[in-house]
C-alpha cells in the first residue's frame, strides 16, 4: 500500500485535468501537467523504491484506464507501428509509462497538441523522428522545436543511418531556415550521411548546382518537343542533363567516394532508386549489375510497358547517334535499387575502406555511366 500522504495526493493528482504525467525514479517524483500548469508529488516509499514505483503505477492506471495493470508492453511493436488507436491516445499520456508514450508519438492519430504533451513527458531522437512524419506536427508549432532537437542532437547522434533519417526529416518545408540548411550540407563534405538525407530529402533543389551537362543545350529543342508530347524518358533525360540533376549525380557521386556504414549506403541506394523511378524498366529490381548492365544494352526491349517501349524508340530515333548512349546510362540508373546489395551485404559486414571495396562489383558497372550521365 502506499503511503497516506503519497495516496491523498496521487488521488488529489489525478482529479484534476490532467493531461500528461512523468515519473522520476531516481528522485522519487511524479510530475504532471495539467490545465492550470506543472504539478508534483513527492513520493515516500515505505518498502524497496522497485515495489513502491509499482504501486503507484498501479494507482495511476486505475484512475486512468479503470484497471491496475497500466499499459501492455507485449503491444510495444504493434503500437510502434502506429496502430495505437486515435481515441486512447490522450490517455496513454498520463500513465507515466515510457512505452506508453512511444505508442502516442509513432500513432497515425498524432496531433501537434499530443505531440507537445509527449514532448513534455520525453524529448528523444527517437520520438522527435516519429512525429516529424506527421503531417499535423510538421505544420503545428511543435514541427520546428522537433527539428531544431534533431539538429543540434545530430553532433551526438552516433548511428549513420538515423543521421540520414533525421537530416531528411528536418529538410522538410518549414522547418529550418536557409542558413541552418547551409550549415548541415557544408558539414555533409565530411558526414557522408548528410549528404545522403539531402538526396533523399530535395533531389532537385540541391546546393551549390553545378552546370548543366554539355549536352544540354545542343538536345534543348528536340527534348522540349519530346517533353510536350508527355515523352517520359524525354523528361528524365532533360530532367538529368540539367544543372539539378547534374548536382544530384554529383552529390552521388560523392557519397559513392565516402560511403563507410552499409546503413549508409542502403539510403543512398534508396535515393537513387526512387529519382530514377520514372524510367524504371520493370517492377522487380537485379541483384546482380551484370544483369542491369545486359538489360540496359537491349534498349527499349528491356522495357515491358507497350506505352513506354515507343516513346523510348522514338526519342531513341530522334537522338543524334552520339547521344544515343545517354539513354542507355539512363536505364542503368532506372535499374538501380537496394536489391543490388543483398547479396554483397549477406556475406559481410565490412565497413570504411573495406566496404567501398566490397561494393567494387556495383560502383564498377555504375560509374561509366555516371561518368556519361555527368562527365
Amino acid at each position: 500500500m502506499l503511503t497516506p500522504e503519497d495516496s491523498l495526493r496521487l488521488n488529489v493528482l489525478l482529479k484534476q485535468d490532467l493531461h500528461a504525467l512523468r515519473i522520476d525514479e531516481g528522485k522519487m517524483l511524479v510530475h504532471a501537467l495539467t490545465a492550470r500548469g506543472e504539478a508534483r508529488v513527492v513520493l515516500n516509499p515505505n518498502c524497496s523504491e522497485e515495489a513502491y514505483l509499482r504501486k503507484v503505477r498501479e494507482v495511476i492506471s486505475s484512475q486512468v484506464l479503470g484497471v491496475p495493470h497500466g499499459y501492455p508492453a507485449y503491444l510495444k511493436r504493434w503500437t510502434r507501428m502506429g496502430h495505437a488507436r486515435t481515441e486512447s491516445l490522450a490517455g496513454l499520456l498520463k500513465l507515466g509509462e515510457p512505452e506508453a508514450v512511444a505508442a502516442v508519438v509513432h500513432a497515425s492519430g498524432l496531433t501537434d497538441e499530443l505531440a507537445s504533451r509527449a514532448w513534455w513527458i520525453l524529448q528523444s531522437s527517437d520520438h522527435a523522428r516519429a512525429m516529424l512524419r506527421r503531417e499535423t506536427v510538421i505544420h503545428g508549432r511543435m514541427g520546428r522545436v522537433l527539428a531544431e532537437f534533431l539538429v543540434e542532437f545530430l553532433a551526438y547522434e552516433a548511428d549513420h543511418s538515423r543521421m540520414v533519417e533525421s537530416v531528411y526529416l528536418v529538410l522538410q518545408p518549414g522547418l529550418i531556415d536557409d542558413a541552418v540548411r547551409q550549415d548541415l550540407w557544408a558539414k555533409g563534405q565530411r558526414r557522408t550521411a548528410y549528404r545522403v538525407g539531402f538526396l533523399k530529402a530535395e533531389p532537385d533543389q540541391l546546393p551549390d548546382p553545378k552546370p548543366p551537362h554539355p549536352r544540354l543545350a545542343p538536345l534543348q529543342p528536340l527534348l522540349s518537343q519530346a517533353e510536350a508530347d508527355r515523352n517520359l524518358f524525354a523528361r528524365e533525360l532533360r530532367r538529368v542533363l540539367d544543372a539539378p540533376g547534374q548536382t544530384f549525380l554529383d552529390t552521388v557521386r560523392h557519397s559513392f567516394a565516402k560511403c563507410a556504414e552499409q546503413g549508409v549506403v542502403v539510403h543512398l541506394f534508396e535515393a537513387v532508386e526512387s529519382y530514377f523511378e520514372p524510367v524504371r524498366p520493370h517492377a522487380h529490381g537485379h541483384r546482380r549489375m551484370e544483369l542491369i548492365l545486359a538489360d540496359a544494352a537491349r534498349l527499349h526491349q528491356c522495357i515491358r510497358d507497350r506505352e513506354q517501349q515507343r516513346q523510348f524508340r522514338e526519342l531513341l530515333e530522334a537522338l543524334p547517334p552520339e547521344d544515343r548512349p545517354l539513354l542507355e546510362s539512363l536505364l542503368v540508373f532506372g535499374c538501380i535499387g537496394e536489391p543490388l546489395l543483398a547479396p554483397i551485404f549477406g556475406n559481410t559486414d565490412a565497413v570504411g575502406s573495406a566496404l567501398r571495396s566490397a561494393l567494387e562489383p556495383v560502383t564498377g558497372g555504375l560509374f561509366p555511366h555516371l561518368d556519361r550521365l555527368q562527365p
